[in-house]
C-alpha cells in the first residue's frame, strides 16, 4: 500500500445518488416518535401492531447484532459509512452495496436518504447490524423507482454500520497505559520512533509497523504526518500507549489512500511511543551517585575502565559489559568512543555511577548499528566507573602512619619485610600477605613501593594484567606495613667486609695449601666470614648464587680453581660483584 502518512486531504464529503436506491426521491417525511419505531412490535404484512391498532406508516427495526461496546451512536447530522442488502418481503434482492464492492457513504437526517433509512440509522453503533422494514410512504411510495422498485413496495434492509463521524469532530486521544516516570513529553519539532496498528473504525486492519518489524520514525508537527497523527502524538511519554482516533478530514479525506483506506474513513491508531528526542538535544547526565571523597575527576586523555548497561529509551537492552564479565577500557576525549560517551565520561569520579542519555546525532545516527541499535535511536548508558589513570601518572604515596622516632629510612638496596593488602581502585580485593601469615620480603630497588601506594598500570601489570587476578590496564592500590628492615650494601656490591681485610686472604682460603682455591674452599671461607660477622652478603638474595658469581669472577681462565695470580680484591680492579 502507499505510505499512510503522507497527507493528501480534501474537505467535505461527496454523496453519490445516481445509482443507489437509498437516495431521497420520496414525498415529505412523516415525523414519528422514535421510541415507538418497531423495536418492540411485530411485523404483520409490513405493518406494525401497537396496542392492537394497525398503523401503516411506521418502520420496524430488529437488532440482529449489537457490539459489546458502543463508543458512539449515530445522531442526526453525522456522516456514516455502511453496507446493506435491500430485499422485498419475499426475499428477492433489489440492491446491495456488497455487490458494488463499496460502502454507502452519506449524511444522516439531511434528506439525502429515503426517510425510513434516515430514521433507521439513528442510534446505531459501529459494527451493529439491523434488519429494517420500511413501509412505502417512508420509502418510494406509489411512484416506486423505475423498473427496480414497484409502487407501494415494502422494503427490507439488512444494514451493517462501519463508520460514523461528524464534521465538527477533531482528534480524540485515549491513553490506556502511562509509564510511572515521564520526564519528557512530545512537542512540536521533536523526532519520535513508535510502533502502531492502524485500523478503520470497524476494526479492519489496514497497516501495522509491527508486521514490518520496524518502528515508524518521523518529526512531529512539521507536516510530515497526516494532520490527525501530528496532533495525536503531542504530549506522549516514552512507553505510553494510546488510541488516536481521527475523522477523514484529518486523515485521508474523501479519496482515501487509493488501496487499503477507503474515502471518508475514520482512522484509529493504537500507538506505543518508543523514543523521543529533539535535534537540539545534547548529552544528559542523571541518576548520579558520587562517592565521597572524590579526589580526582576524569579529564580528556585519561584511560578509563568502566562497566555499563546500554539500552534504548524504552528500556530495551542492547549491550552490557557485565554480561561479558569484563570492563570496557578506553581513552576518553580522543575519538575512541561515540561523541556522546566521550562527553559523558568527562568529570567522573572513581566509583561513580551515572546515567548518560545520548541523542542519535551524538550516538549512532540515522543508520544505527544494523541489528541491535535502530536508526535515529536515543541511547541510555548506566555506567559504573571502576578506575582511570593518565599515561603521565606516577606512583602516588600516602603515609597512613609513621612512628614518632624514625631515624633510619629505607633506601635502594635495603632488604625489607612488610605486610600488604592489594586491591583495585574500586576496592576489589586482589591479594594480602595477612592471608598467608607471613611477610613479603624484597630488596628495594628503583621504582619499588612503600606505604599506601596507587600505581598506574604502566608501572604495574600493564595492558595484560594477571589472568584471573588483575584486569588489564588496572590501577593498583597497596596498603603496606613495614615489619622489618635490613640495610642493603653499597650500590654495585654483593659482599662487603665489616672490618679490615686480611693481608694474607688467599692463603687463608687455600685450606689444603696446594696454592689453588677450589670452589668449595672459596664458599666455606666466605660463609664462615659471614657467620662470624666479619663480612656481609647482600640481603634478600640467594647466598649460594652470590658466592658462585664471586668465584666465577675470580676464576679468570674458567678452569674451576683460583690461583694466586688470578686473585684480586674489588678495590684493585674495575667494578665486579666480587671481593
Amino acid at each position: 500500500m502507499q505510505s499512510i502518512w503522507s497527507a493528501a486531504l480534501t474537505t467535505g464529503p461527496s454523496v453519490s445518488t445516481s445509482t443507489h436506491l437509498l437516495c431521497a426521491t420520496a414525498p415529505a417525511p412523516i415525523l414519528l416518535n422514535q421510541e415507538r419505531t418497531g423495536i418492540k412490535g411485530r411485523r404483520q404484512n409490513g405493518k406494525k401492531k401497537i396496542r392492537g391498532t394497525e398503523t401503516t406508516y411506521d418502520i420496524v427495526i430488529e437488532k440482529t447484532f449489537v457490539p459489546e461496546q458502543c463508543g458512539r451512536a449515530v445522531k442526526v447530522g453525522d456522516y456514516v459509512r455502511y453496507h446493506y442488502n435491500g430485499m422485498f418481503p419475499d426475499g428477492k434482492k433489489f440492491d446491495s452495496s456488497y455487490d458494488r464492492g463499496s460502502t454507502y457513504n452519506v449524511y444522516v437526517g439531511k434528506k439525502q436518504l429515503i426517510e425510513g433509512m434516515d430514521r433507521a440509522l439513528v442510534g446505531m453503533c459501529v459494527n451493529e447490524r439491523r434488519l429494517v422494514t420500511i413501509p412505502p410512504q417512508l420509502a418510494y411510495g406509489k411512484e416506486g423507482y423505475g423498473d427496480v422498485i414497484p409502487s407501494d413496495a415494502i422494503l427490507n434492509f439488512d444494514v451493517l454500520l462501519l463508520d460514523v463521524w461528524n464534521p465538527d469532530d477533531g482528534v480524540q486521544s485515549e491513553t490506556y497505559y502511562t509509564p510511572e516516570n515521564c520526564s519528557r513529553k512530545v512537542e512540536v519539532s521533536d523526532y519520535v520512533r513508535y510502533h502502531y496498528n492502524g485500523t478503520l473504525l470497524d476494526g479492519t486492519l489496514f497497516d501495522s509497523s509491527h508486521t514490518r518489524l520496524r518502528t515508524y520514525d518521523t518529526y512531529v508537527g512539521i507536516g510530515w504526518l497526516i494532520a490527525g497523527m501530528d496532533q495525536g502524538l503531542l504530549g506522549m511519554c516514552v512507553g505510553e500507549r494510546r488510541i488516536i482516533t481521527m475523522p477523514p478530514s484529518l486523515g485521508y479525506g474523501s479519496n482515501g489512500d487509493g488501496s487499503d483506506i477507503p474515502g471518508q474513513a475514520s482512522l484509529v491508531f493504537d500507538v506505543v511511543l518508543l523514543d523521543l528526542h529533539n535535534p537540539k538535544d545534547g548529552v544528559t547526565i542523571t541518576n548520579q551517585d558520587i562517592p565521597q571523597p572524590c579526589l580526582r575527576k576524569s579529564i580528556s586523555g585519561d584511560f578509563i575502565r568502566y562497566h555499563y548497561n546500554g539500552s534504548l529509551l524504552d528500556g530495551t537492552l542492547f549491550d552490557s559489559s557485565y554480561s561479558r564479565n569484563r570492563t570496557y577500557d578506553t581513552y576518553v576525549g580522543k575519538g575512541s568512543l561515540i561523541g556522546g560517551m566521550d562527553e559523558g565520561l568527562i568529570g567522573v569520579c572513581i566509583g561513580e555511577r551515572r546515567r548518560i542519555t545520548i541523542p542519535p546525532h551524538l550516538g549512532y545516527g540515522e543508520e544505527g548499528t544494523g541489528t541491535k541499535i535502530p536508526g535515529s535511536a536515543v541511547l541510555v548508558f548506566d555506567i559504573h566507573i571502576i578506575d582511570f589513570h593518565n599515561p603521565s601518572d606516577t606512583v602516588v604515596i600516602i603515609t597512613n602512619y609513621k612512628p614518632e622516632v624514625c631515624e633510619t629510612l629505607a633506601k635502594k638496596g635495603d632488604f625489607v619485610k612488610y605486610h600488604y593488602n592489594a586491591s583495585l581502585m574500586d576496592g576489589s580485593f586482589i591479594d594480602s600477605t595477612y592471608n598467608y601469615g607471613k611477610t613479603y620480603n624484597i630488596v628495594l630497588g628503583a621504582n619499588q613501593v612503600r606505604r599506601h601506594l596507587v600505581i598506574p598500570p604502566h608501572l604495574g601489570y600493564g595492558e595484560r594484567g594477571v589472568d584471573g587476578e588483575v584486569p588489564a590496564s588496572a590501577v593498583l592500590v597497596f596498603d603496606i606495613e613495614m615489619i622489618e628492615m635490613e640495610a642493603g650494601l653499597p650500590d654495585g656490591y654483593m659482599f662487603i667486609w665489616n672490618e679490615e681485610v686480611s693481608a694474607d686472604l688467599f692463603t687463608e682460603m687455600d685450606a689444603d695449601k696446594d696454592l689453588q682455591v677450589l670452589a668449595s674452599e672459596f664458599s666455606d671461607y666466605i660463609l664462615r666470614q659471614v657467620n662470624e660477622g666479619k663480612g656481609r652478603l647482600a640481603p634478600g638474595f640467594n647466598a649460594n648464587l652470590i658466592i658462585e658469581n664471586m668465584f666465577s669472577n675470580q676464576d679468570r681462565n674458567g678452569d674451576g680453581k683460583i690461583t694466586e695470580e688470578e686473585f684480586k680484591l674489588k678495590a684493585d680492579e674495575t667494578p665486579h660483584d666480587e671481593l
